[in-house]
């Protein structure tokens, strides 16, 4: 029997928690790992008390056929870094790792590029998280070197995935 190696576990988990998002677009699973220790999770949804689309039926974003990584001012969900993130102390985000997993809902499959939107890159680099992994495909995964963010101060007006 092969052992699953502990990226992949984690980013498992991850699919798993996407599955609570309430988004019709894409949905997001994230948790924050510290020293092989789950801190917390987080996956798309409306703020606490609102209606989530999934509720209502419709996306308004979807509705006016906004373009990914952009006018999120228009979407009624938290994505799942923010809260993961909000769910965590920061003492238990500093040096942690992030694992990221998002499905298309229309089609059932992973997100192509998946990257955090330019709103939770800030998230992630004031929470000290230091890498984030983000799934490729069902066994593939990219390291994403926190530092790299803040060191390319260009990277944060780029173009999230949500």
């Amino acid at each position: 029997m092969e052992r699953i190696d502990k990226h992949n576990y984690y980013l498992d988990i991850c699919q798993t928690i996407l599955e609570r998002g309430t988004c019709l677009r894409r949905n997001f699973g994230a948790i924050i790992v510290k020293n092989d220790e789950i801190m917390s999770s987080g996956y798309s949804g409306a703020p606490r008390g609102r209606k989530n689309c999934s509720d209502l039926g419709y996306c308004r974003r979807q509705e006016l056929n906004v373009e990914r990584g952009t006018r999120y001012e228009l979407c009624r969900s938290v994505h799942a870094e923010q809260n993961a993130i909000i769910s965590a102390r920061r003492q238990d985000m500093i040096g942690g790792s992030m694992y990221l997993v998002g499905k298309e809902m229309n089609t059932g499959e992973l997100v192509k590029k998946a990257e955090p939107c330019l709103l939770c890159k800030r998230f992630i680099i004031n929470s000290g998280i230091s890498k984030v992994i983000v799934r490729d495909t069902q066994k593939e995964f990219r390291i994403i070197n926190v530092q790299e963010w803040i060191d390319n101060d260009d990277s944060l007006i780029g173009k999230g995935t949500y």
